[in-house]
């Protein structure tokens, strides 16, 4: 009964409560003017449906004129067409990509502040072209993007468990001298917080200083509203990305998915884990969790630093000096090959689509392999057809996504992405021992990358990520054993055939699954 009540009472219920009497309010208001307070001009009886009906065209050709993707574009048409009110309403509520004002102009100056830091010197790029050779332009493109340098003195140790990422961020928290930075899309008190806390609360003591930064829509169910208090009273800086309020609004639907901590400038720890106790199998909840992640060592780290200042900044509105926090000196690591840590993000902020451009550029240079771990695969037709094609034209792709879902729906939808893949020659596994959740693409021994970044609509066009694109380093070896491993205990679903109803089912979602 108090599991009840407490459901119930939580904050997440009533915010659902509010935004759905909110939506309510906005849908039948000009069924009750129009019915009760009917527009009168010039003595003629305007019908406000009329009004509604050009509204929504000229909203139409508006969204046919932008840069929206074209699978956006027909989700938009159908329900302008169909639904006028609401279609109008949600885009102007949930999808019109206006960051506040205050916003915008300050992520611009903190963009500013990191590209002082950030030149790329002629005789360094051309080292770049000169070792990088046809692969030259994949780093390319995220320079010119997003303003994010590659680097050589770089040391990148693959964390293939996380377990194993756990054991090695608390012995690198404990080694901290100046400062913790950390940002997860996710917390959730238990035996992997608890650990993490009760380092921090001894770093602060030793005067280190420690920031975190979560996500308020990703923990809304998970922390109470006070969280980041409790923690800044205790000398913790504590900031929450986006903090949600019961109002519905477009800025809502973009998230901090980030999952990054870096320590001192020196040592960075990415990957796609939150911190939650399923994460590191200590709770049970979908079978086995398989996850990985980077530790990166060296000059690559300052990348990590500047992407979590950029955001960090923007919400608290102060721009720092990030010069404050870079090593004072440069320090030689065993490296290997060349790392490029990158950030991507809603349009507004970013030119591009980063992450999926990123993929992109991956998948249509490949030329022997590509292997690839998501935990969601529902994409558009740009990553359909390149993933097509490159198995057209003889390369070796395989993708692994879970036999135990998390969500059921996307499950469906995910499993509805296997037709035409398998069709055009690419080979699809399911983790057999539960839910893999690594977001990892590995590519004929040269490249890969690990990060944040589903192959979905969500990550791709909606959130904020991170992602680390690796040339020739050591640990490319690592995630190509890991692969294979995991080839072997995967289910080969060459023979999996979707029910005809559920097909029909999945191919009417899939036309708002840009909106999701």
């Amino acid at each position: 009964m108090k599991k009840i009540f407490k459901i119930i009472f939580s904050r997440m219920t009533l915010v659902i409560i509010a935004i759905i009497l909110q939506l309510g309010i906005s849908v039948l208001l000009p069924y009750i003017i129009n019915h009760f307070y009917p527009l009168v001009f010039n003595h003629y009886y305007v019908q406000i449906d009329l009004i509604i009906n050009a509204i929504g065209i000229i909203l139409l050709i508006h969204i046919i004129n932008t840069d929206m993707h074209i699978e956006g574009q027909l989700t938009w048409a159908i329900l302008l067409l169909m639904a006028p009110i609401f279609g109008i309403i949600i885009y102007f509520l949930f999808v019109r990509r206006r960051p506040p004002r205050r916003h915008k102009k300050f992520y611009d100056k903190v963009a500013q502040e990191i590209k002082q830091y950030e030149v790329k010197y002629k005789e360094e790029d051309d080292h770049l072209k000169q070792k990088l050779g046809t692969y030259y332009g994949q780093f390319q493109y995220i320079y010119n993007a997003t303003g994010l340098k590659t680097f050589e003195n770089s040391d990148v140790k693959y964390l293939r468990l996380g377990e194993v990422f756990f054991a090695e961020l608390l012995d690198e928290l404990r080694l901290a001298k100046k400062y913790i930075f950390m940002e997860y899309f996710v917390i959730e008190q238990g035996e992997m917080w608890n650990a993490i806390f009760s380092t921090l609360k001894k770093k602060v003591k030793e005067g280190v200083e420690v920031r975190v930064m979560y996500d308020d829509l990703g923990t809304i169910n998970k922390l109470p509203n006070n969280f980041a208090k409790k923690l800044t009273k205790m000398g913790i800086k504590c900031v929450k990305f986006n903090s949600f309020i019961p109002i519905m609004s477009a800025v809502h639907n973009n998230r901090d998915h980030r999952k990054m901590t870096i320590i001192d400038g020196k040592v960075g720890f990415m990957s796609g884990l939150n911190i939650a106790d399923e994460y590191i199998n200590v709770k049970v909840r979908f079978g086995h969790w398989k996850d990985s992640g980077l530790k990166i060592t060296g000059d690559a780290v300052k990348n990590m630093l500047f992407m979590f200042l950029q955001l960090y900044d923007v919400q608290n509105q102060k721009l720092e000096n990030f010069g404050a926090y870079l090593p004072n000196e440069v320090t030689a690591v065993k490296s290997s090959g060349f790392v490029c840590p990158y950030g991507d993000g809603p349009k507004y902020f970013y030119d591009d689509y980063v992450a999926e451009n990123v993929y992109l550029n991956l998948i249509n240079q490949a030329q022997n392999y590509l292997w690839i771990t998501t935990p969601y695969l529902i994409i558009d037709n740009k990553l359909m057809n390149a993933l097509c094609s490159a198995a057209k034209r003889g390369v070796d792709v395989r993708i692994i996504t879970p036999h135990i879902p998390d969500k059921k729906i996307i499950f469906t939808l995910t499993r509805s992405s296997y037709k035409p893949l398998k069709k055009a020659g690419v080979k699809i596994f399911e983790y057999s021992k539960g839910f893999i959740h690594s977001k990892q693409v590995i590519c004929d021994d040269v490249l890969a990358i690990v990060g944040t970044v589903n192959f979905d609509y969500r990550s791709l066009l909606h959130h904020y990520e991170c992602a680390t694109l690796m040339y020739k380093t050591d640990c490319i070896k690592d995630i190509k054993r890991d692969f294979a491993y995991l080839f072997t205990i995967s289910i080969d679903m060459k023979d999996f055939k979707q029910n005809p109803f559920v097909r029909l089912m999945c191919a009417l979602m899939k036309i708002f699954t840009p909106m999701l």
